[in-house]
């Protein structure tokens, strides 16, 4: 994607910038105007652990993962603006404090993933780090005309310092090593996760699989696109990516969509195994092409 010089200069000015500077507290962010499904993205959830040093402290309808170290946190996505206080507070039921996070990563640059990252880096001073693509969503506080969703999402409080996290980067805190695996196509500068969390002796392979879901706005199409041509190479780059993941836990961005709150349900008689399934991103991927499929068929009727 050629940067257009606004969006550039954004870009050069978030990398140069020196790191948060701690900051009177904010209002309370009021509810996202012109998002109907937002109120139940932002549903309360109790926090839970997942295995080992992962933690869920995200939203009932949006994902967000604290990793925990003695030399501090990690945290994955950061809902809307207004799951901050909600993920805030779902770290601190836990024990853990939202100053000792020192990481924040992100998936993508839509605001049910992105929309807390703010408020979440004012309060932790943390750095941010985001794909190219993504980093110039969040300096900006919308995506660009290149995202199949562009002009469909209301804005959302800019990040104002962040570094770049490129396929097969690795950002660590102390101990916990998490590597960065590009996952486009729901948006071109989509993000997934992997690292490792140990219970004892046994350590498992985690994952936090960004969307890979083909939505977008009217009039946008996966097979003929002139702003985003490669939408549909992409999803199906994505899809192969993470197939190959050794994956032993899945979180999704939407936890709907890798079936945590009945993995949840049976964690209450089964303990953190349920959470457990070696084969969760075939299925999270098998879903999700089964849906491009279907949307492909509509686009060739349009």
């Amino acid at each position: 994607m050629s940067l257009t010089p606004p969006r550039a200069l954004v870009l050069a000015l978030l990398l140069a910038s020196p790191g948060t500077q701690a900051q009177t507290p904010a209002p309370a962010t009021p509810p996202t105007p012109g998002c109907e499904v937002c109120a139940t993205w932002n549903a309360d959830q109790a926090p839970f652990r997942l295995f080992g040093n992962t933690y869920y402290v995200g939203m009932k309808g949006l994902s967000s993962v604290l990793v925990t170290s003695p030399q501090g946190h990690v945290l994955i996505d950061g809902g809307l603006p207004e799951s901050a206080p909600k993920i805030i507070a779902n770290i601190g039921a836990l024990g853990f404090r939202i100053e000792d996070v020192k990481l924040i990563l992100n998936s993508h640059g839509h605001i049910d993933h992105a929309g807390g990252l703010a408020e979440l880096q004012r309060r932790s001073n943390a750095l941010v780090a985001a794909s190219p693509s993504a980093a110039l969503d969040l300096a900006s506080g919308e995506v660009g005309p290149d995202d199949p969703q562009y002009h469909a999402l209301p804005k959302y409080p800019p990040v104002k310092d962040m570094r770049l996290a490129r396929d097969g980067g690795q950002f660590n805190v102390g101990p916990v090593y998490l590597t960065a695996h590009a996952t486009p196509g729901h948006t071109p500068g989509g993000l997934s996760w992997t690292w490792q969390s140990c219970d004892g002796p046994r350590c498992l392979n985690m994952v936090y699989a960004d969307s890979i879901n083909a939505v977008s706005r009217p009039g946008f199409k996966f097979s003929a696109s002139s702003e985003y041509p490669n939408a549909l190479a992409d999803l199906r780059h994505s899809f192969e990516t993470l197939e190959k993941l050794p994956c032993d836990v899945l979180i999704s961005a939407h936890p709907e969509a890798s079936q945590l709150w009945q993995r949840l349900e049976a964690s209450a008689t089964g303990g953190s195994d349920a959470f457990v399934d070696p084969q969760a991103c075939r299925a999270y991927v098998a879903a999700a092409r089964t849906l491009l499929d279907s949307r492909l068929d509509q686009e060739k009727q349009q």
